[in-house]
């Protein structure tokens, strides 16, 4: 046990450099969305937040633990246009292993769109989709630590293109539940493309996570703050001909790199069965910033758990456009107590 951590930092650090660059184009860039409702109420991004919710707890391998024994999820995201995205996920404790596993899988069905040639002519219609097989195992390590890894089979359809790959993600948490204090780290989708769209291979969506959530002892308040791309410092794109269409000024000073890589969440805690969350994202609203113009709640994300004996509710609103939201809907079950 001595040496697994350093054996794992050493690897993660080959991958990192290796395998992994900072910059240019990625493809499975839908690895990015936020399956759990909780999750994407509190901004899209969160490492150290742990409930009792295996969907979230797939999100940090390492937030496995005998506590989801028997527990599944199932979650409906409304996205745009349509577009809709189901998630199932279970989790399962071995006591002679001393080991949490967890699996989920994730579709994405982009509907029926027309299908043209470079002249715009329908040439008939195509069905593009995407999915994500998930399995990953945790362990503890001394009182409070737990390690987590997870690995992930992708497939990815878009008519007459399809492609394939493989990713791992590999994670930390620490908590200290007397101070109400965790820690999370994950360095997620490392890993490689089995077979290209066209021919040529490209990168996948890799980012190093860190976070930390802290409970208020003395009032039903709790805060995250998570760290985003913390391999890069600057994460923005600077399209200068875009900025100068859209009347966008210079290119971001200091301050907005840093606030980029944080994403801030409020939980409350208004009973014993009964959680809200608050959510905002600094880089998901720079992102759809259009210019001088308004940009509404983007970025900003909101929703609730309601939790009963064996049935749990959870709703998340999150804002990727200036009149506009999507909804995800989520479902709990502890099938040990159901069945």
């Amino acid at each position: 046990m001595k040496r697994l951590f350093p054996l794992l930092f050493s690897v993660l650090g080959a991958l990192v450099s290796s395998g992994q660059t900072i910059g240019g184009a990625t493809t499975f860039n839908f690895l990015k969305l936020p399956h759990a409702p909780l999750l994407s109420a509190s901004g899209g991004v969160n490492v150290s937040y742990a409930p009792d919710d295996i969907a979230l707890a797939l999100n940090n391998p390492a937030s496995l633990s005998s506590r989801l024994d028997g527990r599944a999820a199932f979650d409906f995201n409304a996205f745009f246009a349509g577009i809709k995205s189901v998630h199932i996920a279970g989790g399962y404790h071995a006591p002679k292993w001393q080991t949490t596993f967890g699996a989920s899988l994730s579709y994405l069905d982009y509907g029926t769109i027309p299908q043209t040639d470079a002249s715009g002519n329908e040439q008939g219609t195509f069905h593009p989709k995407d999915m994500v097989l998930q399995v990953a195992a945790a362990r503890s390590y001394l009182l409070r630590w737990q390690y987590g890894l997870g690995l992930k089979f992708i497939s990815s359809s878009y008519p007459p293109y399809h492609s394939s790959g493989i990713a791992l993600d590999f994670g930390l948490l620490y908590q200290d539940t007397a101070r109400l204090f965790s820690f999370g780290l994950v360095a997620r989708n490392m890993g490689i493309q089995l077979s290209t769209y066209a021919g040529e291979s490209e990168e996948l969506p890799f980012d190093l996570q860190l976070g930390v959530t802290k409970r208020l002892a003395k009032a039903p308040f709790g805060f995250s703050l998570t760290i985003q791309q913390a391999h890069r410092f600057n994460t923005l794109y600077n399209d200068t001909l875009y900025n100068s269409a859209n009347n966008v000024g210079a290119k971001p000073n200091f301050s907005r790199k840093l606030f980029n890589h944080l994403v801030l969440a409020t939980h409350i805690y208004l009973g014993k069965n009964l959680e809200g969350t608050l959510g905002y994202n600094f880089l998901r609203r720079n992102e759809l910033s259009l210019g001088s113009s308004g940009n509404g709640l983007n970025g900003f994300s909101a929703g609730f758990a309601a939790r009963f004996r064996k049935i749990e509710f959870q709703y998340a609103r999150a804002y990727y456009q200036r009149r506009g939201a999507y909804n995800q809907f989520g479902i709990g079950l502890n099938l040990r107590d159901v069945f």
